[in-house]
């Protein structure tokens, strides 16, 4: 029987599944994030499937999102990208409050806004084991600069504030720094139909890194 728990960690909340009889034990621990607008809640599904496979699965919610949210999130798209480097930094703080259960394998996995999220958090953390990203982005500097040019009159944005918000955003870009992933394993999945989040950016990463993978 998978058990569904909803505690805080960290001061973080969060959605804790595992078999029943695993609940003490040393398994592989995943951290699967939620999309844009989404919440812990709408990832059950997911978390219930890797619960059955043996691991220990934590759903957090984002910033500004479920139960850290005082108003819709959508009020928030200015701070898209902030949200996702408030998730890349509470990270070790997640992973520090297991570390009394322990665990042997560390993974994360995402959709959507969750999966820009996961790449960015190979880009950051080599001690992460695995990850699998879902209609995410491994390039999240050219995605933002699409986004820009798509909104009216963006060129009036201040060029200073610009160039401030895509150093941050390049600092955990995996395509910008693809020796970060290291020979650890990394499954995408997109569909080409997706026009949330660009499949072009995901399939032209894969190629790169296909190219330099060992025969």
């Amino acid at each position: 029987m998978i058990t569904v728990t909803e505690k805080t960690v960290a001061t973080l909340p969060v959605l804790e599944l595992i078999e029943a009889d695993l609940k003490t034990s040393k398994v592989p621990l995943v951290f699967f994030y939620h999309g844009w607008t989404g919440c812990k809640e709408k990832v059950l599904t997911q978390g219930y499937e890797l619960a059955k496979q043996g691991f220990r699965v934590v759903l957090p919610d984002a910033y500004y999102h479920g139960s850290r949210a005082s108003e819709p999130a959508s009020k928030h798209q200015l701070e898209f990208w902030h949200i996702i480097q408030h998730s890349v930094t509470e990270f070790p703080k997640l992973v520090a409050a297991y570390n009394q259960v322990g665990y042997d394998k560390l993974g994360v996995s995402g959709l959507s806004m969750g999966g820009i999220t996961t790449c960015a958090l190979l880009a950051t953390y080599p001690e992460i084991d695995a990850a699998v990203c879902l209609e995410g982005c491994p390039h999240p500097l050219a995605f933002a600069k699409q986004l820009v040019a798509a909104i009216p009159g963006a060129n009036q944005l201040p060029a200073e504030l610009l160039a401030q918000e895509y150093q941050q955003i390049a600092s955990y870009d995996l395509a910008l720094q693809p020796e970060k992933l290291a020979g650890r394993p990394l499954h995408f999945w997109h569909g080409t139909a997706d026009e949330m989040v660009p499949y072009q950016l995901t399939a032209d990463f894969y190629q790169a890194i296909s190219k330099e993978a060992p025969a």
